[in-house]
C-alpha cells in the first residue's frame, strides 16, 4: 500500500486521490499550437451572432456603481470557423472606468473596438443593469435612494446603429376602477409593473435627462407612485392619488403609450403593463407596440 506524507499539501492531495501531471506530447507555446478559430474553407454559412451571455460585470449608470449582465457578440464570416472570444473581454475592459458607463456614446466606444478586434462586419451588445436614483417622499420631501431596471440593446456595423435600444421596467400602484365603482368603501390596490423596449430615433438627439424622462412617463400615469420612505402625512398623500386616479391595466398602458409617442426621440416600442393582483392567484397584464 503507497504511503502518504499527510503533512504536506501534496501528500494530502495524492491520499485523495491527486496525480502527477501527464507530460503530453501537445505543443506548450502558443506559437507553437494549432489555432483552429482562424481555420478558413467554405464554412456553409455566415452567422448572424456569436459570442458570450450571462457576464456579469460592474457598470456606471447614472451618479451610482451597479451590476450588468452582459451580451456580447459578433457576426461571423462564412470561410471563418470561429471568433477569439477572449477578445470580447479585452474589449470590455478597455472601457471599464471603475465600472462601465452604460451611456450610448461609450456603448459606440465598445462595438466599434469588438468589431475592429474580431475583424468582423457588425458588433453588438445587450446589457441590463439596476438604475439607482434620488426620490425624495411626496410631502416631507425626505431623499432616499429608490431604483429601476434598465437594458441598453445596440447593434453597430461600423458606420452607424443598425439596432439602439432602451428599456425600462418600473414599479408603481394601481387602483382597480371597478372595485372602487361597486364597494361602499375603499376599494383593492396593487403594485404594477410597466416595462418598456424603445426603438430611439438616431437622427434625434437624446436628452441628457432621458432616463429621467422616461422614468415619469411610466409612473405618472398610474394610480400613484412608490417611494423608498413615506411618513404618515406622504402615506396620506400617496394613498388618497391612488383613490383620486383609478387606472385599469388597459388604462395604464394606453395612457403610457401616449405620452411615449410624444416624446421625439421615440422611434417605436414595445409595452406591457402587468399588475400583481390584489385579490387573485393571477396577475393582469396587457401589450402594446407601436412603430411611429
Amino acid at each position: 500500500m503507497e504511503e502518504f506524507d499527510l503533512t504536506t499539501r501534496e501528500g494530502r492531495f495524492k491520499y485523495f486521490g491527486s496525480v502527477d501531471p501527464v507530460e503530453g506530447t501537445k505543443p506548450k507555446n502558443k506559437e507553437d499550437m494549432a489555432d483552429l478559430q482562424n481555420s478558413r474553407k467554405d464554412f456553409l454559412f455566415e452567422v448572424d451572432s456569436v459570442g458570450i451571455n450571462n457576464l456579469t460585470y460592474p457598470v456606471i449608470i447614472g451618479d451610482f456603481q451597479s451590476v450588468g449582465n452582459f451580451e456580447l457578440a459578433t457576426s461571423l464570416e462564412k470561410d471563418e470557423k470561429g471568433i477569439n472570444m477572449s477578445r470580447l473581454i479585452e474589449s470590455l475592459e478597455t472601457v471599464n472606468r471603475g465600472g462601465v458607463p452604460l451611456n450610448f456614446e461609450t456603448i459606440k466606444e465598445l462595438l466599434t473596438r469588438l468589431r475592429d478586434r474580431m475583424k468582423q462586419n457588425s458588433a453588438e451588445l445587450t446589457v441590463d443593469g439596476k438604475w439607482f436614483f434620488n426620490k425624495p417622499s411626496p410631502g416631507t420631501g425626505l431623499d432616499a435612494i429608490a431604483n429601476a431596471d434598465v437594458i441598453y440593446s445596440a447593434e453597430f456595423d461600423g458606420e452607424k446603429f443598425t439596432r439602439k435600444q432602451f428599456g425600462m421596467t418600473a414599479q408603481v400602484t394601481t387602483l382597480c376602477p371597478c372595485s372602487k365603482e361597486i364597494s361602499e368603501y375603499s376599494a383593492h390596490n396593487q403594485r404594477g409593473n410597466v416595462k418598456v423596449l424603445i426603438d430611439i430615433d438616431d437622427s434625434v438627439e437624446l436628452p441628457a435627462t432621458y432616463k429621467e424622462d422616461l422614468y415619469e412617463v411610466l409612473e405618472i400615469n398610474a394610480s400613484s407612485q412608490l417611494y423608498p420612505i413615506l411618513k404618515r402625512t406622504d402615506e396620506k398623500m400617496v394613498t388618497e392619488r391612488a383613490y383620486e386616479n383609478p387606472r385599469f391595466v388597459e388604462d395604464l398602458i394606453r395612457l403610457v403609450a401616449y405620452d411615449l409617442v410624444e416624446l421625439d426621440w421615440v422611434k417605436g416600442f414595445e409595452l406591457e403593463c402587468r399588475n400583481e393582483e390584489s385579490i387573485h392567484q393571477h396577475d393582469a397584464f396587457s401589450r402594446l407596440r407601436y412603430q411611429k
